[in-house]
């Protein structure tokens, strides 16, 4: 088999070797296959070298709230879950469900993280293919490894939220795209379909792969009448999913047109896709002032070489840059560089393209020089990972994590089931653990809306408040390994107890109402504010705005 010029389309196609084959189209098929081999192998080395990375650190990164979330949601039923997540709180049905299967399979945080890790793991090979076949092998290899090293793989890797598992799908779906509109027929777009429907039920973002991929197909004109069918079967069979992205959305103020406070004109645009291009290879002005340069370069390649594949990667590029430009993003709300991380494959394959074009000029030092600046730039990735996120390599303070599970086992012999717990606090989660007979009332924070629906779901009278304050925690303004024990106002109200860099605060009776219980959170939180919680701040404001939301009802009654 010998790899054949790409058509318009950008997808590489194979070509059967004539029955009679002369000594040059032998040696022809003799180096095709040592480059599948090699490409086979590269492959391998960079999923290999990711699966060690994410084993090894899976337990390096703290537990954070938004994991805990997904399993306390995940310890419900499987209709209460779909019912949260498509009519309360919006967001990731898919992530939702797979933690719910860790939770009802006996699992919990490092079982749910695994799962990241699978994805993460099983994104690499994929990512590689995709590349390939809108490039060819040496540069999808190339693309691989430093896509393998970015920190936006390696930290989702080990991070129990959904977006490694966003990146797989994602990237599945182009990859089904592309094979669908060469070759057509039902089966390959039914395949298309179906990773199209777990990527827009994997993210919010997944509309924009799929306009992405709508986009491409109006610019290419290939099969047309195929794609409208499979691109309205998906926009149909993804409604539950879209109700759950309008539930998001207006949680957190997001719509059409001007008057957002975030990503406010095409500057804050650019800027944001420029973090986005230094978490998806390194941060540093030097080294993303080179990577730019590169990714410049290799659309330039890329349009002169193959036009279909340009016009995919201005298509996934354009999407969301244009969607930026006319959202309203409420103030409560920032796009991070991880809601990109579709993009990934992409903007690598950018990167990549110049590099192996330079490894193939007939010079000698040629596949040298550019070893050495491939070797550069990864290792300026991994400096940057450690760099962004410090314990993703270097673990959790020893006294942090052993404060930690010192109150969770307090708060797992000392709860009691109907006790009100305020967010989604990982202390939490350590005490569910231990003892599964803990509370599973929850109220989140930084949401009066749903701090409110929450509490009007709880059978009254209420059982005591629980609230947690961490020192250490990365949104202070100066993290510490330490706390005083302060309490909040009347002292008489509460109790509290210090466990290295966190302060349990718990009243010591019931709060019976939803008042009572949300002036003790804003008593609580105040507290946290004295001692400069970062997320105190926008706690106290919740409970404040709650209050006056619910005294507005009760004033109407």
């Amino acid at each position: 088999m010998t790899e054949s010029a790409s058509t318009s389309s950008g997808v590489l196609s194979e070509r059967p070797l004539p029955a009679t084959t002369g000594p040059q189209e032998r040696a022809r098929a003799a180096v095709a296959g040592l480059a599948a081999s090699v490409f086979a192998l590269g492959l391998g080395a960079c999923t290999l070298a990711v699966a060690v990375f994410v084993v090894v650190q899976r337990g390096a990164w703290p537990p954070h709230e938004d994991e805990t979330l997904a399993l306390f949601v995940g310890r419900g039923s499987l209709g209460s879950v779909l019912d949260i997540v498509t009519g309360e709180r919006g967001g990731a049905p898919l992530h939702f469900l797979l933690a719910w299967a860790v939770a009802h399979a006996g699992g919990g945080l490092p079982e749910l993280r695994l799962l990241s890790g699978l994805f993460a793991v099983a994104s690499v090979p994929v990512l590689g293919l995709l590349v390939a076949r809108i490039t060819d092998r040496l540069t999808g290899l190339v693309a691989t490894a430093l896509a393998s090293a970015s920190w936006v793989l390696l930290f989702h890797g080990i991070y129990g939220r959904m977006y490694s598992l966003f990146l797989f799908t994602s990237a599945l779906s182009y990859l089904a795209l592309l094979a669908a509109l060469e070759r057509g027929g039902r089966r390959r777009f039914a395949l298309w379909g179906i990773a199209a429907l777990a990527t827009v039920g994997t993210h919010p973002y997944g509309a924009l792969v799929l306009g992405s991929q709508a986009l491409y197909v109006l610019l290419v004109r290939r099969r047309v009448r195929e794609a409208l069918v499979a691109f309205g079967t998906v926009v149909l069979l993804a409604i539950p999913f879209w109700r759950a992205d309008l539930v998001l959305a207006g949680r957190f103020d997001v719509g059409l047109g001007g008057g957002g406070a975030k990503l406010d004109g095409p500057l804050p645009v650019l800027r944001y896709l420029r973090r986005v291009a230094g978490d998806f290879t390194a941060g540093y002005p030097p080294v993303l002032a080179v990577v730019l340069g590169l990714a410049a370069w290799g659309l330039w390649l890329l349009v002169r070489r193959r036009r279909g594949s340009a016009l995919l990667v201005a298509a996934v590029f354009a999407t969301p840059t244009l969607a930026f430009l006319l959202a309203r993003l409420g103030s409560a709300t920032s796009p991070e560089t991880r809601h990109l991380v579709f993009a990934l494959p992409f903007f690598s394959t950018l990167v990549a393209l110049p590099l192996a074009a330079l490894a193939r000029r007939p010079k000698p030092l040629a596949p040298v020089a550019v070893a050495v600046v491939l070797t550069g730039l990864l290792a300026s990735e991994v400096a940057w990972a450690r760099h962004k996120t410090p314990p993703l390599f270097t673990g959790e303070p020893r006294i942090r994590v052993q404060a930690r599970a010192q109150a969770s086992t307090w708060l797992a012999e000392t709860g009691r089931p109907d006790d009100v717990l305020f967010g989604y606090d990982p202390l939490f989660l350590g005490a569910w653990e231990r003892n599964p007979a803990v509370s599973r009332l929850v109220v989140p924070r930084a949401d009066a809306t749903l701090a409110l629906h929450v509490l009007d779901g709880i059978r009254a009278p209420l059982g005591r408040g629980v609230w947690v304050l961490d020192a250490s925690d990365t949104n202070n303004y100066a993290p510490r390994l330490t706390i005083p024990r302060r309490l909040p106002a009347p002292s008489s109200a509460f109790e509290a107890r210090v466990f290295g860099p966190f302060l349990v605060v718990r009243s010591r009776g019931p709060t019976n109402d939803a008042p009572t219980y949300l002036t003790q959170t804003a008593a609580v939180q105040a507290v946290g504010q004295e001692l400069l919680i970062g997320d105190s701040d926008i706690n106290l404001v919740t409970a404040r705005v709650a209050l006056r939301r619910l005294g507005a009802t009760l004033g109407r009654r």
